[in-house]
């Protein structure tokens, strides 16, 4: 497989001075083609393509582009197979999974814009006066690898309802997904130039597009330490710079909780993607005179997951997406035991039976403390960590004893309790007692975990200028 080329103004083109990088599956660690990444002139197309798009696109009506959000959701239908399999191939997540836990995302986030678009007031009364809210121009859009379609879809689809145009820059370790997004792009008939795909590391076709000059607005989900080069590269422009970035989820097990369920649970939802993702409830806090039957069920857990093959149905567990991560998630792995944290299951190395691939062993620390490094440090993988606390304002204390505040849980059965204890985490979301998805709440962080909402109408909003009409009009 070859992706040689980016889509610019609504064609296929060749990069100005491509760099090929190969594309390797881990799960096997062999090469399964090569990608062409583009440079900052490959940037500077696009932009220049959006720049031209966006006067006739930013004036066209809220119904043409909900009749256009369909035509991109009936696209993305016919081919979520293909989207499932390119997920599994690139990023190595279990077929079961890139069906039903990634690829429906596309869809879900689609839809709630859709529904979010055709019940926004773009102009109102506001007082005495009116208030409109103008698309807010041409977005750079920096998406990850770890949810190659849930990532560029909650960025695309508001931008789009918004009336901007853009450039995505999708991670060069999730390719294969973004083209196939472009390709829907193309035959849900989007006009040239709306939506651009540049291929490229964030260095250079990242960083250009964070300084651009003619990008109004840049959002990107990643690292802390990338967001704050990203937003150092914008500054100069004084563009808006929207951030979704890293996270440290305390999951608080309250004492009238069950907590061989609520353990279970949170080992599963810890663990999904293989650990890699920025909300993944990865410091369990349980009470302290409950700690070693928190660890038992822990470890019956993480020990129970279905780790192979991720074509296969059965599996649970696959590999992570690249040999960096596979070695920092093992650095972090002994860091952890050599501060002094009890290793409840798992560990260094792959998991039995596995001699090649990026397997990493579902792993359980214990006796982890707040200033340890794994008790601070994202480390991006199947690894939990338990936290012992004697009262609840430890538990508050701990909890909020991050720089992240991406997101918390909450187990108890007393949804006065819960209440109360939200309103005492520093986080932008909380979460009771592992509820489904609500893709209407807006999602994003305080602190080092970002700035900004993704999903439903606080999505939209990020796309969006308010513009005051002051005065008598009749």
């Amino acid at each position: 497989m070859e992706i040689g080329q980016f889509y610019i103004d609504g064609t296929w083109v060749d990069p100005v001075a491509p760099e090929w990088m190969a594309m390797i599956n881990p799960a096997t660690e062999e090469e399964f083609g090569r990608l062409a990444l583009g440079s900052a002139a490959d940037i500077d197309r696009a932009v220049t393509a959006a720049r031209a798009a966006l006067p006739a696109f930013s004036t066209t009506s809220p119904a043409d582009r909900a009749a256009m959000m369909r035509r991109i959701i009936a696209e993305f239908d016919a081919r979520a197979e293909e989207f499932a399999q390119a997920t599994t191939l690139e990023m190595g997540s279990p077929i079961s999974f890139s069906r039903t836990g990634q690829v429906t995302r596309g869809p879900a986030h689609l839809g709630k814009t859709l529904e979010v678009l055709e019940r926004f007031e773009f102009d109102r009364s506001f007082g005495p006066s009116r208030l409109r809210y103008e698309s807010v121009g041409v977005c750079g859009l920096i998406t990850p690898w770890n949810w190659p379609v849930n990532q560029v879809v909650v960025k695309v689809a508001p931008a789009l309802a918004a009336g901007c145009t853009m450039v995505l820059k999708p991670s060069e370790y999730s390719p294969v997904t973004a083209r196939l997004f472009a390709e829907v792009m193309d035959a849900a008939g989007v006009p040239p130039g709306v939506f651009n795909l540049v291929f490229g590391r964030g260095e250079t076709a990242g960083a250009r597009l964070s300084e651009h000059p003619d990008v109004d607005a840049v959002s990107f989900t990643g690292s802390t330490r990338a967001g704050v080069e990203i937003a150092r590269a914008a500054a100069p422009t004084v563009k808006r710079v929207s951030q979704e970035l890293g996270g440290k989820t305390a999951n608080v097990i309250l004492p009238d909780a069950d907590l061989d369920a609520a353990v279970r649970k949170g080992v599963a939802v810890c663990f999904a993607n293989s650990g890699q993702s920025c909300a993944a409830p990865t410091r369990m806090l349980v009470p302290a005179d409950r700690l070693e039957e928190a660890c038992a069920a822990a470890a019956e857990a993480a020990e129970a997951l279905r780790v192979g093959d991720p074509g296969d149905d059965a599996t649970e567990l696959g590999p992570v997406v690249n040999r960096a991560q596979f070695d920092r998630i093992q650095s972090l792995i002994r860091i952890g035991i050599g501060e002094g944290a009890r290793l409840v299951t798992g560990g260094e190395g792959r998991p039995d039976g596995f001699n090649r691939g990026y397997y990493v062993r579902p792993t359980v620390f214990a006796g982890v403390t707040p200033d340890m490094t794994i008790a601070r440090t994202e480390i991006f993988g199947p690894v939990l960590c338990i936290l012992s606390y004697e009262t609840e304002d430890e538990a508050v204390e701990i909890a909020n004893d991050t720089p992240y505040g991406l997101s918390a849980h909450i187990q108890t059965g007393d949804p006065a309790a819960a209440v109360a204890l939200a309103d005492r985490l520093v986080a932008g979301a909380i979460y009771f007692n592992y509820p489904p998805f609500d893709f209407g709440a807006p999602f994003g962080g305080r602190k080092q975990s970002g700035n900004g909402r993704e999903w439903g109408e606080f999505g939209l909003m990020e796309y969006l200028e308010a513009k005051s009409l002051i005065g008598d009009l009749g």
